[in-house]
């Protein structure tokens, strides 16, 4: 996985553009709420918080959350929206709260930018009195059948190698501590607010925008010569063309885009 050094100036980069294609979606903050809440008024803590677009959600139906993210961009993004929250610099291996003064807790997105998730996943089990822990993220099978991998392979491949299967997920959070582990696939939308990387599954044209591209770490990751510039000459000649419903048909699978993941502290 990624190591802070190689993730901090990426998403200090991202994050100068990165509200302008990037929001919560209401369907994933609806998702994690309900996997997340027991009570609105226990204290949660957000893991990798980005900007705050999630975690603003969240306390805007009512929770009482506090965000931590590696990036001063981003939280500089997130304290101008919503100075009312509790932001945090700092590394998910390292947190620098007291144990269990959480009562749950979220990672949206991020847990494939953590170099090592059993440090992480201990340290969020310290947090937490008690609780889940609720992960949004995808694995490398459901980037592979992506159907992005068709004008872009080598970014793909890359992508798939820096996410973690849920058996990965499951083993660190179990050795963190955690109980009663359970995954739930999530289904990209043709509404979905949140422009990540397979935000586009049914709206191709979406990557041809270079603001869209620049809030997807995946364009800022890999670096493979010019395949960003053929790849894009392709897809724009297959969507002219209508052969991209072709090629979006044939990456149909049941795996789902998206993985919600569950985990307990008793």
């Amino acid at each position: 996985m990624s190591s802070v050094a190689d993730i901090e100036p990426i998403y200090n980069s991202i994050g100068k553009t990165y509200d302008t294609t990037r929001k919560a979606d209401p369907s994933i903050v609806q998702k994690i709420t309900q996997f997340l809440c027991e009570e609105q008024s226990q204290n949660y803590l957000d893991i990798g918080c980005g900007s705050g677009n999630y975690t603003g959600a969240l306390s805007e139906l009512g929770l009482h959350i506090d965000g931590v993210d590696i990036s001063p961009e981003m939280l500089k993004k997130a304290k101008i929206k919503h100075p009312h929250i509790n932001w945090y610099e700092g590394d998910a291996r390292k947190l620098s709260f007291p144990s269990g003064c959480y009562d749950g807790a979220t990672c949206v997105l991020a847990t494939h930018h953590i170099k090592d998730t059993v440090t992480a996943f201990k340290e969020v089990f310290r947090v937490l009195s008690r609780g889940r822990f609720v992960i949004f993220t995808a694995t490398p099978e459901q980037c592979h059948q992506y159907w992005l991998r068709e004008y872009f392979p080598k970014m793909i491949a890359d992508a798939c190698k820096i996410m973690a299967g849920f058996e990965e997920l499951q083993e660190a959070l179990s050795h963190a501590g955690f109980e009663n582990i359970r995954a739930e696939p999530y289904f990209v939308t043709k509404d979905l607010q949140d422009w990540f990387l397979h935000a586009g599954k049914y709206r191709p044209e979406m990557y041809l925008d270079p603001l869209v591209r620049a809030g997807i770490s995946s364009f800022h990751v890999s670096s493979y010569g010019n395949e960003v510039e053929v790849g894009l000459v392709k897809l724009k000649h297959d969507i002219d063309t209508g052969r991209i419903q072709e090629v979006i048909k044939q990456y149909e699978n049941s795996l789902g885009d998206y993985l919600f993941v569950v985990a307990e502290k008793g």
